[in-house]
């Protein structure tokens, strides 16, 4: 029975690193997290506006997506007009979205905020996107963003 519980407890941890992001279709419709729908969304564009002063907003936004973390698809970057990216989380890392959502269009529903990223944790995002070492040496300040977290993702086109 040992045997059994050690053999069973390896097999999960050898699954567990070696994460990969999902494979799974990106039509439209396709919807990762909770179910949402794209009523009342807004343009990522106007996020900067909405969110003021204001810790924080509940909101629904579409976007583009430039960037998905390529090694578990836990995180994905959204394209904004003045070539800023707005930074995705997934709430409670409770799913992860494909590599193939890089391009698509999608509604997002959940939260977002200003914060200050740290040059670690920039590191590190750059590192999961598999930057160039000198691009990832150059990062030496912390940087201003917005961050989202989502409670679900849907592809529209």
């Amino acid at each position: 029975m040992k045997r059994l519980f050690f053999s069973l407890l390896l097999i999960l941890v050898a699954v567990l690193a070696y994460g990969q992001p999902p494979k799974s279709p990106t039509t439209p419709g396709s919807v990762y997290g909770a179910t949402i729908n794209a009523a009342g969304a807004v343009e990522v564009a106007q996020l900067p506006g909405l969110i003021g002063e204001k810790p924080e907003i509940d909101v629904k936004i579409t976007a583009k997506v430039i960037d998905v973390c390529s090694k578990k698809g836990c995180w994905v970057a959204l394209e904004m007009p003045d070539e800023s990216k707005v930074f995705v989380k997934m709430k409670d890392y409770g799913f992860f979205v494909p590599l193939e959502l890089i391009g698509k269009t999608v509604v997002l529903d959940g939260v977002a905020k200003k914060i200050v990223t740290s040059v670690d944790e920039l590191k590190h995002y750059a590192e999961d996107a598999k930057k160039p070492k000198e691009e990832i040496d150059a990062i030496t300040e912390p940087k201003e963003e917005i961050r989202f977290t989502a409670n679900g993702i849907l592809v529209v086109k």
